[in-house]
């Protein structure tokens, strides 16, 4: 099997530190140990995560040993890449919760058990009981400040008003990873987002600098050599990080985002970037990928939807998605399956409650004034019927079995009374 084409060919390949060699080892039968890093900064994995997730997955049905690194450490401290200010400070305890929920929803995606199942660390392991001074001593004298600046992740921050000395310490708490699991587990590539290219890079040059200052070591040993890969970020067609939806953040959770507004996410992408997700989410030959895209866009995007549901899901809720979005396009009666919310009982009164007020206590839509305006466009209906009354009223019977609320043809909630 060879690997690098495999990736490359579907599209995650962007940046490496010593392209040749990869593609030789990944093409090879040479089997070596990975990692990846994630930092739990949230309760939850978002669509960014699951990108390098896919990449681990292919090395490690090709054999490679993988290792998950969950920053519990450098969650604390907080990545200034790609970020216009300092993000939040966390916890020590919201760190530890997000972390093991984290390590749970990343099994969803990569090999946990059997014989080569990934090895998952938090690097707070190795850095609790280093002392500060010792690790600036032997780490940090090895990084030049000059060099750390010109990185785009800090000089975009310097650009735009300022940067901690705190986030200064990021890079260097990760190269160190990346330095630990090579002394403990012969670790020599570091997988990620094309986002994170700065701080992996800093990993191989410690490596080569530690290597330099030991005499045991040459640090002109080809096998003494660390590398890096990354993959693309995934993008729009207008240039925007995929994954933002109007209720936010597109969630692994599903208490975040619920598979049906996971799958409509991805059937409502721009007809252009169909092709990329099934090459990417999906084990869908090459050929049948771009069959399918030329002959027939809709059929594409429904089966790019449902896999990647089904991916992050299970084939359970991916199926329920589908009933319910066939329900909703008149194929079925069962809405057993779509969006719900709840609405309080005692705020129905014998004299109805106005929709606009339902629409906006449920968060269908932003405000009244959004759903006053959607109802002067024409774009809303409720229980079948086009609401043209901005002053609109529904009543305590019109909520048995739900009140299924559309905008539009794509955007569906069934509203409860609780």
């Amino acid at each position: 099997m060879n690997l690098f084409d495999t990736l490359n060919d579907r599209g995650y390949i962007y940046q490496s530190t010593n392209l040749e060699r990869i593609k030789k080892i990944l093409n090879s039968d040479e089997k070596i140990t990975f990692y990846l890093g994630i930092d739990p900064t949230a309760d939850s994995l978002h669509i960014g995560h699951f990108f390098a997730l896919m990449m681990f997955r292919y090395l490690q049905e090709a054999g490679h040993q993988g290792i998950l690194v969950i920053g519990g450490a450098t969650a604390l401290v907080g990545d200034p890449s790609g970020k216009s200010d300092m993000r939040k400070m966390l916890t020590k305890e919201q760190v530890e919760k997000n972390l093991k929920e984290v390590k749970e929803l990343a099994k969803r995606f990569i090999i946990t058990e059997g014989d080569n199942a990934a090895i998952i660390y938090s690097n707070a392991e190795w850095f609790k009981g280093y002392e500060y001074v010792d690790f600036m001593r032997e780490i940090g004298v090895h990084f030049n400040v000059n060099v750390m600046l010109s990185a785009d992740a800090y000089a975009k921050r310097i650009k735009q008003g300022g940067l901690t000395f705190l986030e200064m310490g990021y890079m260097l708490m990760q190269a160190y990873d990346f330095v630990y699991l090579n002394k403990k587990h012969n670790c020599i590539l570091q997988i990620g987002g094309s986002d994170q290219w700065g701080n992996i890079v800093a990993g191989t040059n410690l490596k080569r600098k530690l290597d330099f200052n030991d005499d045991e070591q040459s640090a002109e040993k080809d096998d003494a050599e660390i590398f890096g890969l990354t993959c693309p970020l995934l993008l729009t067609k207008e240039g925007k990080k995929m994954g933002k939806t109007e209720k936010g953040t597109l969630w692994v959770a599903r208490d975040k985002t619920i598979p049906y507004d996971f799958y409509q996410y991805f059937y409502n992408v721009d007809d252009s970037s169909v092709e990329m997700l099934l090459k990417l989410f999906t084990r869908i030959s090459l050929e049948e990928i771009s069959q399918l895209c030329a002959t027939d866009i809709l059929k594409a995007k429904r089966r790019m939807a449902y896999e990647i549901t089904k991916l992050v899901h299970g084939q359970e809720e991916a199926d329920k998605v589908l009933n319910a979005v066939d329900s909703l396009f008149g194929k079925g009666q069962d809405l057993s399956d779509i969006p719900t919310a709840e609405y309080p009982k005692d705020k129905v009164t014998a004299d109805g409650v106005l929709i606009v007020d339902v629409i906006a206590e449920v968060g269908f839509l932003s405000s009244k004034a959004e759903a006053r305006r959607m109802i002067q466009q024409n774009a809303l209906t409720v229980a079948d019927a086009k609401i043209c009354d901005v002053n609109h009223k529904v009543f305590l019977d019109d909520f048995n079995d739900g009140l299924v609320i559309k905008k539009g043809k794509k955007n569906f909630i069934k509203v409860v009374l609780s």
